[in-house]
């Protein structure tokens, strides 16, 4: 470096300029907010962390009532298929004459009048059943 251009000068630096006074007021004046930063960002990964445990309580609880609805549903059917069994007319029947009850024939119906409609007539014994006593 002996036959080149001389060096510039080395040009005084920002904290040459600045008293000292000013750069320790500088740096004060950031502590505050950098913690502010730093709250802000925990405070959002705190509630981050809440809404996501919150989010995945409700899909737990979302999963057992679909499952208690499936069970329910399964048990309605059966109940429903229980009922469609017993109201079957031959099961209606066979019950019907268990108790002692017979066909009752033709019907017999009464008008707003009072004048009866069809041909009453007594009901026949049921097979089963013993004859009614005279003595009651």
């Amino acid at each position: 470096m002996t036959g080149g251009k001389p060096r510039p000068a080395a040009r005084p630096g920002l904290g040459r300029l600045l008293p000292a006074a000013s750069r320790r007021s500088a740096k004060a004046a950031r502590a505050p907010f950098v913690l502010l930063v730093v709250a802000l960002l925990a405070s959002g990964l705190i509630s981050l962390l809440l809404l996501n445990t919150a989010v995945n309580q409700g899909s737990f609880q979302l999963s057992k009532l679909k499952k208690e609805t499936t069970d329910l549903t399964d048990q309605e059917q059966a109940l429903q298929q229980e009922v469609d069994r017993d109201s079957a007319p031959g099961t209606l029947e066979q019950r019907a004459r268990g108790l002692g009850m017979v066909p009752g024939g033709t019907p017999v119906f009464l008008g707003a009048d009072g004048k009866v409609h069809g041909v009453p007539s007594q009901a026949g014994a049921p097979p089963n059943a013993p004859a009614p006593s005279a003595g009651r």
